[in-house]
């Protein structure tokens, strides 16, 4: 394998998707195998934009809330390396998602500006700082139980990431944040992702939808570390 080689990986995912939360352990395993040959984007995508109508109706005739809460711990059951909430989504309903993308974007543009760094760091296994307020607000939600759509937590996740709030509430209220986010949106669409999460390399050509195994994501990145370029025509 090429060691000058970099593959890049577009992750899409939405912050309240349980399989996105089960999913941050293979992120961390490519970071931890591939280094610096794999160069993650995390984009999101709107699964969760309107919980009220989207738990409600997609689940109102196996039993609304408390099916989904019994749905989202059983998965997380199998996965030892996760804690779930007994309580998950009924003591804490976050009415939506976008808030917690957009507080994302809003950290994203604050690494590309150089406000905060844009390396990926040791203490947090080599996540960057948007990738682990990423993961933080998973633990808030997923672990904790909170609601993590609500800006004073986000503000707190912040803080204990050492985020400035004057600069990160700028980046909100100058609309930029709100520009990368549709950004995103419109990407999901031009790259026709089906949910979260989904991995796409290779320009696109292809896409790691849902819960499949790091082996099969592992094979995908070395092949094209090894074997770059356009590929599609061969035949």
């Amino acid at each position: 394998m090429n060691e000058s080689r970099r593959v890049e990986i577009g992750y899409y995912s939405d912050v309240l998707c349980i399989w996105a939360y089960v999913a941050q352990i293979k992120l961390d395993q490519i970071r931890q195998h591939f280094g610096a040959q794999a160069l993650i984007q995390c984009h999101y995508l709107t699964i969760f934009g309107d919980t009220e109508t989207k738990i409600v109706s997609g689940w109102q005739a196996r039993g609304g809330f408390d099916a989904y809460n019994r749905h989202v711990r059983s998965i997380a059951e199998t996965y030892d390396y996760v804690a779930v909430h007994p309580r998950i989504w009924l003591d804490c309903r976050p009415p939506s998602s976008l808030g917690c993308h957009l507080f994302l974007k809003a950290v994203e543009l604050l690494q590309a500006t150089g406000v905060i760094p844009a390396e990926s760091q040791a203490q947090w296994r080599h996540r960057t700082t948007v990738e682990e307020a990423a993961w933080r607000l998973r633990l808030a939600f997923f672990r904790d139980c909170e609601n993590v759509a609500e800006f004073d937590l986000q503000l707190a996740i912040a803080a204990q990431l050492g985020i400035p709030a004057p600069e990160l509430r700028q980046e909100i209220e100058s609309g930029r944040a709100y520009s990368a986010l549709s950004a995103d949106l419109e990407l999901k669409d031009k790259m026709r992702i089906e949910g979260s999460p989904t991995l796409v390399l290779n320009q696109g050509r292809q896409k790691l939808y849902g819960n499949l195994g790091y082996n099969v994501i592992e094979a995908n990145i070395h092949e094209l570390l090894e074997q770059p370029g356009d590929r599609a025509s061969w035949c």
